[in-house]
């Protein structure tokens, strides 16, 4: 069953991480679980599904993330410990886009490493596909860099 089209929203979120990320040498795109995740330096960092962002914290810091608003754990039930959906409120600025931002990249070197990948077909598929789902300049802008650009 072929991929549902993404959303302009879903899209321009997916750019506005690749954007955040462009200074690095590391980074590879993926599709993982339903969303379109970002890996720096081999590790999941950053993740967009629809309109929610997917960041990798520090563990130890689980608590104080789960007490912000507008963030919900990835499980529930305890067992991915850091891992967080940022609602698209919780990113709504600059500041608190580039706080996620951040705080994803500061951990990411002591994060655990993702296992590589067997096939490199499906990667190569995956980048032809985001690659014709990018829409024109003049699509509608994401709401992180309507208020204060």
């Amino acid at each position: 069953m072929p991929a549902r089209p993404l959303s302009d929203e879903t899209l321009h979120l997916i750019a506005a991480v690749r954007d955040a990320l462009e200074s690095r040498g590391d980074v590879e795109e993926r599709n993982l679980f339903g969303s379109h995740a970002f890996f720096v330096d081999g590790k999941v960092c950053i993740a967009v599904k629809n309109e929610d962002l997917l960041v990798r914290l520090p563990p130890e810091r689980h608590e104080e993330f789960q007490e912000m608003q507008k963030t919900r754990e990835l499980s529930p039930c305890g067992g991915m410990k850091g891992n967080f959906w940022i609602e698209p409120n919780g990113y709504a600025t600059r500041a608190l886009w580039n706080f996620w931002v951040q705080e994803a990249l500061a951990y990411n070197p002591q994060a655990k490493a993702t296992p590589k990948r067997k096939s490199t077909a499906t990667k190569t598929a995956a980048k032809k596909s985001t690659a014709t789902k990018k829409k024109p300049a003049t699509t509608k802008r994401h709401s992180i860099f309507e208020a204060d650009d």
